[in-house]
């Protein structure tokens, strides 16, 4: 077989193990493994139930890319006795429903169709009395789709401090903290709108832990940080001067108790709801190990946690890959590695992109030292940065094929411009809307050294 034919073949087996992973955070699917109906009408999660006989009123709020199909499957479990909702999804993620209201908005970027998205979710939430049932679907992405901004605060604002932030490289713990003390929704406060009624909050999650105060930033979750963190986070990045002066006021003065904090563990609201994750990472790279067992790789997840800078995580991956095929460690070929989390890019140049195509542009060059090895890294909401890549794949022959098309990839790398190299090289992933988000996947797999022909 020859080398091409090979590295054709990991291309194939490696769309296999995505698809796998992507089946797996199927949000809806997520959705009916934690929660049942019963035929005398108790409505079942893990470690707790509810008679519905006893419910007044079932309304269902969200938000997030996930959110629509998780709505559905509560709309097709409960059917008549879900009386209404609203929930807010990214552009492109909607799906209809038959008693909820779908919204789409901007993401990652607030927009105006955000904020009156929750404008209505808080309306419904405002509305619930102490003997409804407030079923709540968040899914990665919530917090930018429900901006709602606190007082002083434009939304212009928090479009201006979200762009700062992801440009300087800050990770979703620190966006999240700064956001929530922005908001009127962030950080616990959709809770304090929806007590006394009692709550559900199904959460997809997006971030390393699956901690419900930084899943869209916790809106109905205590919130652990502060304005003395989100102040420090603007110090730590040389944004106290650079942030929207309102923005920078606010937290200024909540960090010398000005403004009131959002809502802490131990607040009476948190006893009326209850946080559930319903789907992660680590469910999505255990079905990438079975499917890649199944088609005769040997697998190992490595972490589901992967953060930092991109380009030091990428050339972990390919440490990695060169260990296995010099000396058969952790594994021996054909092998399979897999990892999760998210990782974050300083943006340095103006080219187009995301953390998984620029992960994989720093591996063009290093991946033509590992034989018949192949490098996948993919946003499993189908969606890398502000492009329509999922992510990008490079193997052992993509930096020759780079050379003889006339691409430098220290260019495109120095301009932040991995989009258009893998354009041009026909290697971007192209999944369209998953609306699902459980981080990103990457996938190494190394052959066997058959005969080449």
């Amino acid at each position: 077989m020859s080398k091409e034919a090979i590295l054709e073949k990991l291309r194939a087996d490696a769309d296999k193990i995505l698809r796998a992973c992507l089946d797996a955070a199927d949000p809806a699917e997520a959705v009916k493994r934690f929660v049942s109906l019963q035929e005398d009408n108790r409505l079942v999660c893990p470690d707790f139930q509810i008679q519905l006989n006893d419910v007044d009123r079932i309304v269902l709020v969200g938000a997030g890319k996930g959110s629509a199909p998780m709505a559905k499957a509560i709309e097709d479990l409960l059917d008549d006795r879900l009386a209404g909702g609203a929930i807010c999804v990214k552009y492109g993620h909607g799906i209809p429903l038959k008693k909820v209201e779908v919204i789409e908005a901007g993401h990652p970027v607030p927009d105006e169709a955000g904020r009156e998205a929750v404008s209505k979710i808080i309306g419904i939430l405002e509305s619930a009395g102490p003997k409804d049932l407030v079923i709540s679907c968040i899914s990665g992405g919530g917090s930018a789709l429900m901006p709602a901004p606190a007082a002083g605060i434009s939304l212009g604002d928090k479009q201006e401090i979200t762009q700062q932030l992801l440009a300087v490289g800050a990770n979703i713990y620190e966006i999240n903290a700064v956001r929530k003390h922005l908001s009127d929704a962030k950080g616990g406060n959709l809770m304090r709108r929806a007590y006394p009624a009692f709550v559900i909050n199904l959460m997809l999650s997006d971030v390393i832990g699956e901690d419900p105060g930084t899943i869209a930033s916790g809106p109905f979750a205590p919130d652990s940080s502060t304005f003395q963190d989100a102040l420090d986070i603007l110090d730590r990045y040389g944004l106290k001067s650079k942030a929207p002066t309102a923005i920078a006021a606010r937290i200024r003065n909540g960090a010398a108790g000005k403004v009131p904090e959002t809502p802490k563990h131990g607040d009476p609201i948190f006893s009326k709801v209850r946080n559930i994750v319903v789907g992660s990472n680590i469910l999505s790279l255990y079905a990438g190990r079975s499917k890649a067992e199944e088609l005769g790789y040997k697998a190992l997840i490595l972490s589901s946690s992967i953060q930092g800078d991109t380009t030091e995580a990428a050339l972990f991956h390919w440490a990695l890959a060169k260990e296995v095929r010099t000396t058969g460690n952790p594994i021996r070929p054909p092998a399979c590695l897999l990892s999760g989390g998210e990782t974050t890019v300083v943006l340095k140049g103006n080219g187009r992109g995301g953390r998984n195509q620029e992960f994989a542009l720093s591996l063009v060059r290093k991946a033509a030292e590992v034989p018949r090895a192949l490098f996948v890294s993919a946003a499993t909401d189908g969606t890398d940065g502000p492009t329509d890549a999922a992510g990008a794949v490079v193997d052992s022959l993509s930096l020759e094929r780079a050379v003889e098309a006339g691409l430098n990839p220290d260019a495109f790398l120095k301009n932040n411009d991995s989009y258009t190299f893998f354009e041009k090289l026909g290697d971007l992933i192209i999944t369209g809307p998953t609306r699902t988000n459980v981080m990103d996947v990457r996938i190494v797999l190394v052959a066997e050294f058959p005969p080449i022909a």
